[in-house]
């Protein structure tokens, strides 16, 4: 039951105002005393020339309704109190019956395609590869849950002039036989030291570009060894998805569109877009705005050439709704000229692409880098997560079978919730020995609390009691606390998918599991009584909506821990 949905067409029977201008003003009182919902009535105040408090005293005065134990004026605003056994049977009916399909919505339809992760060839995948990855990752699980097709795909940065100083490097100091060993290690290694040699030797940036010049001409030197830097650099990177539970769709990086970046060309100059200036060619922006260079002067396309070629083939191949790009904040001007170089071209449905950017993951308050070699390798990380998730699980439980895949499970959750419960947009230290806590905001209190209430329906079915499968009704302010959040779960994914932020539903998983602990403390759940199936009921209904909550931040659920 929409208890909310309620609330506005109770007011719009008595105020002139559109359902959406009610809906949207709709608040929740900060004093859970004071009811669940409120209207605030002085918006009508100029309209209908009256006091506030009066306008909302008149109102509350025509409403009645059974699912309200009280409707009543406070002040200029409407208050509704839901009535709370109403509200927990309601809401425990339909997760029961509804499952995982809890929250399902028909928010939209279409294709998504997500462009997301996206590393370099030939470098390790640091943390700073993480962010992109898992919030694409839970974006393409939420909009699925609300009804798109997502379309999750990894755009390799396997093209560009980066690759020309990777040969360059490759040919001054590399050994087959080393890269055989270690590829992602040595490559990394040598393009490190490319960019340390080239501060005091400026030729080999010269010489890197010639190389990239080489590569794209078509060179077989070139292709040669690039074919290889991208296979064996795929190869690791496919490891550490597994590690992360991520799958693609796609993994058609930027080289794929080599030969269809001249078509775009060619269409900008025909469009009489395209223009001279110091060489290069370019797109005007407009007036006070940099123009968007196409083609650089020593011949050479750039990374906007690429995404202007992948975006008008994805759109014939997909033919997308909306595109989605999770990319770093640091690169908004480059979809602002994206967005821009298309609709100039004609394109209306550039509209729909979205950049959506994320802020940094710094350690000891300082920016990774790959290039100067102060980087935090992500494999590295999860390794370590999984082994202090199981050595915490050996000072709790220590004949839990199955602990390596539970350890897993902790372990990575801990590190992808850890990203994901930060608003995407704010930069975060990241501190491992925090991350994977069993207590505060954490993935493993989310996990634990699952696991908790997992436990408590293993001892009833041990005593012979089962989960009431009608008889719903729980008064108590403690099982109303969890039903009433329980109930905001579909409002919840409806806004992470309109926002595009992971965030909203990782907050509500630690507000739930907080109020269902406190739910635990206080109430004897396993008392034998004639609430003992309503409270079961609860319970089960919680890690339901949990383990589904998790599930679209991309973190398993363990039911031990």
């Amino acid at each position: 039951m929409d208890f909310k949905n309620e609330v506005v067409d109770l007011v719009a029977s008595q105020v002139d105002l559109p359902k959406e201008k009610i809906a949207a003003l709709i608040e929740r009182p900060k004093n859970a005393k004071m009811g669940d919902y409120a209207f605030p009535a002085f918006i009508l105040a100029k309209t209908l020339r009256k006091n506030p408090a009066m306008i909302a005293q008149d109102i509350a005065e025509n409403l009645s309704s059974d699912n309200f134990a009280s409707i009543k004026a406070v002040g200029p605003y409407v208050n509704f109190a839901i009535d709370h056994e109403k509200l927990v049977s309601s809401t425990l009916k339909d997760i029961l019956s509804e499952k995982e399909h809890y929250g399902d919505q028909k928010f939209g339809e279409g294709n998504i395609p997500i462009d997301m992760s996206s590393p370099n060839i030939a470098k390790p995948m640091s943390m700073g590869h993480l962010r992109s990855t898992v919030i694409g990752n839970s974006i393409a699980k939420t909009m699925e849950k609300v009804g798109y097709t997502p379309i999750k795909i990894n755009y390799l940065g396997d093209y560009g002039t980066q690759f020309g100083k990777l040969i360059a490097a490759y040919k001054h100091w590399g050994n087959e036989e080393d890269v055989k060993k270690d590829p992602i290690m040595n490559l990394f290694h040598y393009y490190v030291r490319f960019h340390k040699e080239a501060e005091n030797n400026p030729e080999l940036d010269d010489e890197g570009r010639e190389w990239f010049k080489k590569l794209e001409d078509g060179d077989p030197e070139a292709v040669k060894l690039w074919k290889w830097f991208r296979e064996v650099s795929l190869e690791d990177f496919k490891r550490i998805y597994k590690e992360l539970g991520v799958t693609f769709d796609s993994y058609n990086g930027e080289a794929f569109f080599n030969d269809k970046m001249q078509p775009v060309i060619d269409e900008l100059k025909e469009k009489g877009l395209l223009h001279e200036s110091r060489g290069a060619q370019v797109v005007d922006m407009g007036p006070d705005e940099n123009p968007a260079i196409i083609v650089k002067s020593d011949g050479t396309s750039i990374y906007l050439t690429r995404d202007l070629a992948a975006a008008e083939w994805r759109m014939k191949e997909y033919n997308f709704v909306k595109m989605l790009y999770v990319v770093g904040n640091e690169q908004a001007q480059h979809f602002v000229e994206l967005k821009t170089v298309l609709k100039k071209m004609g394109y209306d449905w550039s509209d729909e692409i979205h950049h959506v950017p994320f802020g940094l993951i710094t350690q000891g308050g300082k920016k990774l880098s790959t290039r100067k070699g102060n980087v935090v390798f992500l494999d590295q990380v999860l390794k370590d997560a999984i082994s202090l998730a199981k050595k915490q699980i050996e000072e709790k439980n220590p004949d839990l079978a199955d602990k390596d895949q539970v350890a897993h499970d902790v372990g990575v959750g801990a590190v992808i919730f850890h990203d994901l419960k930060n608003d995407r947009l704010d930069n975060f230290d990241f501190d491992l020995d925090e991350v994977v806590r069993f207590e505060g905001d954490t993935g493993p209190y989310v996990q634990y609390t699952n696991a908790r209430a997992q436990s408590v329906l293993r001892k009833a079915a041990a005593m012979g009691e089962k989960r009431s499968e009608g008889d719903f009704a729980l008064d108590d302010d403690w099982a109303f606390a969890v039903a009433k959040d329980l109930a905001d779960f579909p409002r919840i994914i409806a806004r992470s998918a309109d926002k595009f932020e992971p965030s909203v539903i990782a907050k509500f998983a630690l507000d739930l599991a907080k109020k269902f602990n406190k739910y635990y403390a206080n109430v004897k759940i396993l008392t034998k009584d004639d609430k003992i199936g309503a409270r079961l009921a609860l319970v089960q209904a919680t890690s339901i909506v949990l383990t589904e909550a998790l599930r679209l931040l991309g973190v398993n659920a363990p039911k031990e821990m």
